[in-house]
């Protein structure tokens, strides 16, 4: 059986192709460069096909707000002050038909390189994941790409309205925008907003502080939020149909799926509606949803709306505090638990362009400290796992770039440039000869274990069973620091220890009958353990009462069970 295990390799092109160092605070595009379309290579996609990888999640590819002038291609120009950052943030749309200016060579033909990076990446038999972000847009919004029958947002509004279902913003009527709390000096705000449009996470004040996504503007699907949120979708609402639209462009330009900017803000009547629409023409395209509200999950995935959803205030939340120390292990049970029916729809990650790079000061410190929590996301289920680009060689995020302080994060916001990054491109060789050792080790570390998952049908479409409950009174087990679980297809059965400490462990495990009962595999009384991930480790013999083996810190093993009467 064909594995159907997905592992997607997300990147920021304007990061990752971007080979200059100078990388000044807050530098501009001339200063610190810029990473192109063209600089992912077929060689570098043929990498991550080698590395295990069956998509590329391409984030800030739609044209968003940003301080660089591209006035004389026709690009209207941007007002700073509602801008993060020199580069702006990818979430900040100005043209939901349009490709970012500053990843392409040529700007004139900018979406034919990203047309031609896509073909590139399905030659290596990679698929294609972009944003749609339909819950809010730049603030000052304007297309100039979309098509001769597309009415822009907004375009047609009654703006006398505070809310009307036909409306595509809410709007804060006899109000002006007031960003005086935003901006640095007040008395060159040159962005001029009456009515004032509701702001993008839904606050509703013509004063954005610093802390809303004032640089953006909340779209109105037919929800009166003021009048107890009432649903006006009796007419089919405008913004419906135009981001429809929207996300039936993008199919047609062979893109293989869509990664949904916080898609619980959005209602789900309208997810149902739209993906519909689009699977007609598109059947195999595939909507992840960016979601944390745990209560909601199974709305999200009912009727075959979304495929996959973002487990990020589960299983994300759970490891990190028990690699951090802060919870025992035991706990990782809690979270798959409460996701058990639906485990198979959860996209599981250590790290995101939102998130604390796992070797930052402000979480583990070192990228090796993360094998342990790696090694659980990649096998506990079917379902798919997300890497970001530099996740794999340790990359530490602690850069102060400019908007984006020094928080452990590697920034969306400023032109840049990835330590990581910069040597394992080696001027478009790909060729990882510039990382250190470690780093080295690192990322050969990250695709065994994604081509194991790929290789071992037991984890790409087999059963899970967590050996937990049975080893919580086994005094030489230790619940609080080690995990393991089993996985089967009933003709393959592993077993998956990890160890959370800092230090070297012997453990032992126990394996109730009710396991090989549950896998379908007759309970024999000894048998060996062969290593999956470290195959020079020699392989451990084991009884029916001693299965004991030997884990590092902060690391752990795949094992083939070979059993014998």
């Amino acid at each position: 059986m064909k594995s159907n295990k997905l592992f997607i390799y997300q990147l920021l092109p304007r990061l990752f192709g971007n080979t200059s160092d100078r990388n000044k605070f807050n530098g501009t595009i001339e200063e610190n460069g810029c990473g192109k379309f063209n600089d992912i290579s077929l060689k570098v996609l043929k990498e991550l096909k080698k590395s295990g990888y069956t998509h590329v999640w391409y984030i800030g590819i739609l044209a968003h707000a940003s301080t660089t002038d591209y006035t004389t291609y026709g690009i209207p120009k941007e007002y700073p002050e509602i801008i993060k950052g020199k580069a702006g943030s990818p979430y900040a749309v100005r043209d939901y038909y349009d490709v970012d200016p500053d990843l392409a060579v040529d700007v004139n033909n900018r979406m034919e390189e990203f047309e031609d990076l896509i073909a590139r990446t399905h030659k290596v038999g990679l698929k294609v994941i972009i944003d749609n972000i339909p819950n809010h847009l730049a603030r000052n919004y304007k297309s100039v790409a979309k098509p001769r029958n597309v009415k822009d947002f907004g375009e047609t509004d009654n703006i006398s309205l505070a809310f009307s279902a036909q409306n595509n913003f809410y709007y804060l009527p006899n109000q002006s925008l007031d960003l005086q709390f935003v901006v640095d000096n007040p008395n060159r705000i040159d962005c001029k907003e009456f009515p004032a449009k509701v702001t993008g996470n839904d606050s509703f004040t013509n004063q954005p502080s610093r802390y809303d996504w004032y640089e953006t503007v909340k779209l109105n699907y037919g929800v009166d939020y003021l009048n107890g949120k009432l649903n006006h979708f009796d007419p089919i609402p405008n913004t419906w149909l135009k981001m429809r639209d929207i996300l039936l462009f993008w199919a047609n330009k062979k893109v293989d799926g869509f990664r949904c900017d916080m898609a619980e803000m959005v209602p789900i009547e309208f997810w149902r509606w739209a993906i519909k629409e689009v699977k007609a023409q598109f059947s195999d395209i595939i909507f992840v949803a960016e979601i944390y509200s745990p209560t909601i999950y199974r709305d999200f995935l009912a009727d075959n709306t979304f495929d996959y959803l973002y487990d990020k205030v589960g299983l994300y939340d759970m490891l990190r505090d028990v690699a951090c120390g802060y919870k025992p292990s035991s706990d990782i049970t809690f979270a798959l638990n409460a996701v058990g029916d639906i485990q198979d729809k959860m996209l599981n990650f250590l790290e995101n362009h939102d998130e604390q790079r796992l070797a930052s000061d402000y979480f583990l410190g070192c990228g090796e400290r993360a094998k342990a929590a790696m090694i659980v996301t990649a096998c506990v289920g079917k379902n798919p796992v997300m890497v970001y680009a530099g996740q794999e060689f340790g990359e530490r995020g602690m850069d102060t770039e400019g908007f984006s302080g020094q928080d452990g994060r590697t920034t969306i916001f400023d032109y840049w440039s990835v330590d990581t990054l910069r040597k394992w491109n080696d001027n478009g060789k790909w060729d990882s000869k510039l990382l250190t050792k470690n780093e080295q080790i690192l990322q050969q570390f990250y695709q065994k274990l994604i081509t194991l998952c790929n290789d071992e049908k037991a984890i790409s479409n087999g059963s899970f069973y967590d050996l937990m409950p049975a080893n919580y009174e086994n005094p030489a087990f230790d619940s609080t620091r080690q995990f393991a679980f089993l996985r089967s297809n009933k003709k393959e059965l592993l077993l998956i220890i990890v160890n959370f400490d800092n230090v070297e462990r012997k453990i032992n495990v126990h394996i109730p009958q009710h396991a090989f009962d549950f896998l379908g595999f007759e309970n024999m009384n000894s048998g060996k353990l062969t290593p999956l991930l470290e195959k020079k480790t020699k392989e451990v013999a084991f009884s029916k009462e001693n299965l004991t083996v030997t884990i590092g810190g902060n690391d752990g093993e795949v094992y083939r069970v070979c059993l014998r009467k």
